[in-house]
């Protein structure tokens, strides 16, 4: 199948830079941030995010794993990587490269939901609007039509360079 190049690299990075001075903006009187970020894309992505929104506000960003299935999230177990950390009445942002139905980020809430966070939001690279769950990124790099045999691919190298494809 023929991929479409949609993102190059330098897109994803002044996407990423918007997003964080918005997460920065809307968030102004917290000094604190749990990044949630849906492995393995959504973690990757996740990381460039917090540099970019250390340096341009110094907020501190501690960054999460979260594993699930996507396909069939209920089939294993979705773990969330805290160690002895505490989301209650913290601020707590989900990262996922793609959103298509909303049932990834729903089911990344799942976790979180078992504590009392302050605020929940969620961000998302690419957002493909074919929403059939009731969640919706709050925080978003590029809207895309597509239709429901069109699939969206974002590949990050090791590096964190990354690029998004439709197919």
């Amino acid at each position: 199948m023929k991929k479409v190049l949609i993102l190059d690299n330098e897109a994803i990075q002044q996407k990423t830079t918007r997003i964080a001075y918005q997460i920065v903006e809307d968030n102004y009187d917290e000094r604190e941030l749990f990044m949630i970020g849906i492995k393995p894309n959504g973690f990757a992505y996740a990381q460039q995010l917090k540099k970019e929104i250390e340096a341009i506000d110094g907020m501190k960003v501690t960054l999460i794993e979260l594993d699930l299935n996507k396909k069939v999230p209920l089939e294993s177990e979705i773990k969330l990587e805290l160690g002895k950390k505490t989301l209650d009445n913290k601020l707590v942002i989900i990262v996922d490269d793609v959103a298509n139905t909303g049932k990834t980020l729903y089911y990344a809430l799942k976790p979180v939901m078992e504590f009392s966070p302050k605020k929940v939001q969620a961000v998302v690279l690419v957002d493909r609007q074919h929403k059939l769950f009731p969640v919706s990124p709050d925080f978003v790099g590029l809207s895309l039509s597509t239709t429901l045999q069109e699939h969206i691919l974002v590949e990050f190298d090791a590096e964190g360079a990354g690029a998004a494809y439709l197919s």
